[in-house]
Protein backbone atom coordinates (compact mmCIF):
# COMPACT_ATOMS: atom_id res chain seq x y z
CA UNK A 1 0.00 0.00 0.00
CA UNK A 2 1.38 3.47 -1.23
CA UNK A 3 1.34 6.44 1.15
CA UNK A 4 -1.72 8.54 -1.12
CA UNK A 5 -3.49 5.14 -1.38
CA UNK A 6 -7.22 6.05 0.02
CA UNK A 7 -8.10 3.34 2.78
CA UNK A 8 -11.15 2.06 4.73
CA UNK A 9 -10.87 2.40 8.08
CA UNK A 10 -12.50 -0.08 10.67
CA UNK A 11 -13.13 0.25 14.10
CA UNK A 12 -13.47 -3.10 15.86
CA UNK A 13 -13.14 -5.00 18.91
CA UNK A 14 -10.93 -8.07 19.63
CA UNK A 15 -12.99 -11.34 19.04
CA UNK A 16 -15.45 -9.58 17.74
CA UNK A 17 -17.50 -11.86 15.08
CA UNK A 18 -19.51 -9.24 13.31
CA UNK A 19 -16.04 -7.27 13.15
CA UNK A 20 -14.30 -10.73 11.88
CA UNK A 21 -17.16 -10.84 9.07
CA UNK A 22 -16.13 -7.82 7.61
CA UNK A 23 -12.55 -8.12 7.76
CA UNK A 24 -12.94 -12.12 5.74
CA UNK A 25 -14.61 -9.69 3.07
CA UNK A 26 -12.23 -6.60 3.09
CA UNK A 27 -9.29 -9.35 2.78
CA UNK A 28 -11.65 -11.59 -0.33
CA UNK A 29 -11.75 -8.11 -2.17
CA UNK A 30 -8.43 -7.14 -1.26
CA UNK A 31 -9.32 -3.83 -0.34
CA UNK A 32 -6.22 -2.23 1.98
CA UNK A 33 -8.13 -1.42 5.66
CA UNK A 34 -6.60 -0.19 9.03
CA UNK A 35 -7.96 -1.60 11.96
CA UNK A 36 -8.69 0.77 14.74
CA UNK A 37 -9.51 -1.14 18.16
CA UNK A 38 -11.86 0.54 20.17
CA UNK A 39 -12.79 0.40 23.82
CA UNK A 40 -14.98 -2.96 25.39
CA UNK A 41 -17.15 -0.74 27.48
CA UNK A 42 -20.28 0.73 24.70
CA UNK A 43 -20.12 3.91 27.03
CA UNK A 44 -16.25 4.76 25.73
CA UNK A 45 -17.01 4.40 22.38
CA UNK A 46 -17.20 7.69 21.62
CA UNK A 47 -14.90 8.14 18.60
CA UNK A 48 -17.39 5.45 16.90
CA UNK A 49 -20.34 7.31 17.70
CA UNK A 50 -18.68 10.89 16.29
CA UNK A 51 -18.26 8.93 12.83
CA UNK A 52 -21.29 6.51 12.28
CA UNK A 53 -24.19 7.88 14.55
CA UNK A 54 -24.23 4.96 16.96
CA UNK A 55 -21.64 3.57 19.23
CA UNK A 56 -21.71 -0.07 17.81
CA UNK A 57 -18.79 -1.57 15.97
CA UNK A 58 -17.97 -2.24 13.11
CA UNK A 59 -18.05 0.77 11.70
CA UNK A 60 -16.31 1.94 8.89
CA UNK A 61 -14.92 4.71 6.82
CA UNK A 62 -14.04 4.82 3.77
CA UNK A 63 -11.96 7.48 2.88
CA UNK A 64 -12.60 6.26 -1.36
CA UNK A 65 -16.03 7.39 -1.61
CA UNK A 66 -16.83 8.94 1.97
CA UNK A 67 -19.65 6.45 3.20
CA UNK A 68 -19.35 5.88 7.03
CA UNK A 69 -21.49 3.10 8.21
CA UNK A 70 -22.39 0.73 10.81
CA UNK A 71 -23.78 -3.12 11.18
CA UNK A 72 -21.73 -5.76 9.19
CA UNK A 73 -24.80 -6.63 7.20
CA UNK A 74 -25.07 -3.09 6.10
CA UNK A 75 -21.05 -3.23 5.85
CA UNK A 76 -20.48 -6.37 3.57
CA UNK A 77 -23.62 -5.30 1.50
CA UNK A 78 -21.81 -2.20 1.06
CA UNK A 79 -18.53 -3.69 0.31
CA UNK A 80 -19.87 -6.16 -2.26
CA UNK A 81 -21.78 -3.15 -4.05
CA UNK A 82 -19.28 -0.84 -4.39
CA UNK A 83 -16.08 -3.04 -4.56
CA UNK A 84 -17.08 -6.35 -5.67
CA UNK A 85 -19.45 -7.84 -8.35
CA UNK A 86 -22.57 -7.56 -5.71
CA UNK A 87 -22.12 -11.56 -4.48
CA UNK A 88 -22.28 -12.09 -0.68
CA UNK A 89 -18.21 -13.18 -0.85
CA UNK A 90 -18.95 -13.93 2.87
CA UNK A 91 -20.94 -17.11 1.99
CA UNK A 92 -18.21 -19.17 0.75
CA UNK A 93 -20.30 -20.44 -1.66
CA UNK A 94 -23.37 -22.65 0.18
CA UNK A 95 -26.22 -21.59 -1.11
Amino acid sequence: MTGDESVITLYRLQACPYCERVVRVLKQLNLPYESRFVEPMHSDRDVVKRISGKRTVPAIVDENTGVTMSESANIVDYLQNTYGDGADADAGGVA
